[in-house]
């Protein structure tokens, strides 16, 4: 199967500029890529203790994401984030870079899609 009929096959739950949040850690962030399967390094996959791993089938996404001390990049398999309803922008210093007006829970894709 090619990444793209495979890309076909799997339906991402959230979308680009879609706020999210961590289901077991205190961290929101945007989605701005999305992987249809795991796609980072198996040295990233095996520092996660092994009870913690989530399944590589799945998509993951690429977020722009804070805590109360800091900013930055994470890398979060589907089944360990839920939708942010929360209305509060997040407020990573890279969203301008990427994105526009936050409205309703999203922010509005700032760049074009190839």
């Amino acid at each position: 199967m090619t990444k793209v009929e495979h890309m076909l096959k799997k339906r991402a739950k959230y979308h680009l500029g879609q706020v999210v949040r961590h289901r077991k850690h205190p961290f929101r962030g945007v989605v701005f890529d999305v992987d249809p399967e795991f796609s980072n390094t198996e040295e990233w996959y095996e520092s996660i203790p092994e009870e913690a791993r989530p399944a590589k089938g799945q998509p993951f996404y690429h977020l722009l994401a804070e805590n109360d001390q800091s900013f930055y990049v994470a890398y979060v398999s589907e089944q360990n984030l839920m939708a942010d309803y929360s209305g509060e922008p997040v407020d990573h210093p890279d969203i301008p870079d990427l994105f526009g007006a936050f409205t309703d829970g999203s922010y509005e894709l700032h760049f074009q899609l190839n």
